[in-house]
């Protein structure tokens, strides 16, 4: 539930400022904005509208607005119904009116074309906006890779590609690393040679071809990963490891007859064996799984048996690390704000090649996976950050030139300026057309994706 609220709150306050985008273009250039609804009212279902009889009776003013303002039932985003345009209203009856001085259509090219990039302005403005506000609230938290002690770990892919656990990775390319965050993935797969701090001395490193961060980001274990060494910190009470004796300090080194080297190593064995675990497993399955042979400290052989949830009981060791703090003014948060903001735009595009790939087709999600990613409980800091992302994404989307989104209008616009003529009203109206049903098909295809996931298929 605080998942699906947090994606309703961002969602609604992103469709709100984006139609707002149109809604001031229109007014400044004194276009007649008919109607400015949050979610969409299909089939004239509206949850709320000014123009209700119970709202123009409580506030009569209402009734003499031009505009209607309102709240649909169908939650795809939002609209604003601009005068003399053709757009996901399809009303063609207004079209065959006589043009007025107030409609869309009658105002210089330059201004429809501002009115139609109004909403992706503002979606980038405030995306820039909420990460300088972020940067200037919270600053930046990081880990130096000169403070990590223990480096990296790495899975079999990585070290096929070059790395060692231990490695501290400086550099990709030219560019220095500032600190170890999934985007170093994202950097490792662009690059053609890593810098890494091996015992001690830079070793430079040679990519190899083909690397995909789709595959990096998705491996178990992880491509990448902070190094943690076993030892433990602590044993909880009344835990698989207060039954076998394990107490601070002791190590791990063997599990069902496997090496561990570091508590990576600990977490993906017990990861595989969770994997283990079939739909129609009984508990004797279970049982079995469960039960471990553990090596502690290199010399007692001991056999545990895990919670129902595989867990033994103990809190490893954290590396007590050097956290390196910057706090920013409020001038300054802007410019860091903003070439954040602009980084993570670039980073967004370039990402988009995997999508046409067999495995980043099947990872595209609607609803239920933007959900997923907010958290269990509420926390401003993620909020707000995946709020600014969601809204560089919809700026990015609907800029794209696809009939019904701004960018096929923006499209059509800068044809018009370039030879001085207007496509036909029956082109738009087609292109419309078109663009409705591919925005339907990529919707049912993103959401079937989701649908799919929750049955496991």
């Amino acid at each position: 539930m605080i998942k699906a609220l947090q994606l309703i709150l961002s969602l609604s306050i992103l469709v709100v400022l984006h139609e707002g985008g149109h809604f001031f273009f229109s007014k400044l250039f004194k276009v007649k904005v008919e109607k400015f609804f949050m979610f969409f009212d299909a089939w004239g279902v509206k949850l709320f509208s000014t123009k209700s009889k119970w709202f123009t009776k409580l506030f009569p003013k209402a009734a003499k607005s031009e505009t209607e303002y309102g709240i649909g039932w169908l939650p795809f985003g939002g609209y604003v119904k601009i005068a003399g345009m053709i757009d996901e209203s399809m009303d063609k009856e207004q079209m065959k009116q006589t043009p007025q001085p107030w409609e869309f259509r009658t105002k210089p090219a330059w201004q429809r074309l501002l009115i139609m990039i109004g909403g992706v302005l503002v979606n980038l403005l405030l995306a820039f906006f909420i990460y300088s506000m972020i940067k200037y609230y919270y600053g930046d938290s990081y880990i130096r890779p000169q403070d990590m002690t223990y480096g990296l770990k790495f899975n079999e892919d990585g070290k096929n590609a070059g790395f060692q656990d231990g490695d501290i990775i400086i550099r990709t390319d030219d560019k220095d690393v500032k600190t170890f965050t999934v985007a170093l993935m994202r950097d490792i797969a662009n690059a053609e040679t890593v810098t890494v701090l091996r015992g001690g001395k830079e070793t430079v490193l040679t990519m190899p071809e083909g690397l995909s961060l789709l595959k990096m980001a998705e491996a178990e274990p992880p491509f990448v990963d902070y190094l943690l060494p076993f030892k433990v910190d602590s044993v909880l009470s009344g835990t698989p490891a207060e039954k076998i004796g394990m107490k601070k300090g002791d190590v791990v080194t063997s599990f069902n007859g496997v090496p561990i080297a570091s508590y990576n190593d600990f977490t993906y064995q017990i990861l595989r064996l969770q994997d283990a675990v079939t739909e129609d497993a009984t508990a004797a399955d279970s049982l079995r799984l469960r039960t471990v042979q553990l090596v502690i400290n290199n010399s007692d052989t001991v056999n545990a048996v895990l919670t129902s949830e595989f867990k033994i009981g103990i809190i490893n060791a954290i590396p007590d690390y050097e956290v390196t703090e910057r706090k920013y003014g409020f001038f300054e948060s802007f410019p860091a704000g903003v070439k954040y903001g602009w980084n993570t735009l670039a980073n967004y595009v370039d990402d988009l090649k995997y999508i046409f790939t067999k495995e980043g087709s099947r990872s595209v999600g609607g609803f239920v996976t933007m959900g997923k990613i907010f958290p269990d409980t509420w926390n401003w800091y993620s909020f707000w950050n995946l709020t600014a992302l969601f809204s560089i994404i919809l700026a990015f989307m609907n800029i794209l030139p696809i009939p019904a989104l701004d960018g096929g209008h923006v499209l059509f616009l800068l044809y018009e300026i370039i030879f001085r003529r207007q496509p036909s009203d029956k082109f738009l109206e087609r292109a419309e057309m078109v663009g409705l049903f591919i925005l339907l098909a990529l919707l049912i295809y993103a959401n079937g994706n989701d649908i799919l996931r929750l049955f496991g298929i």
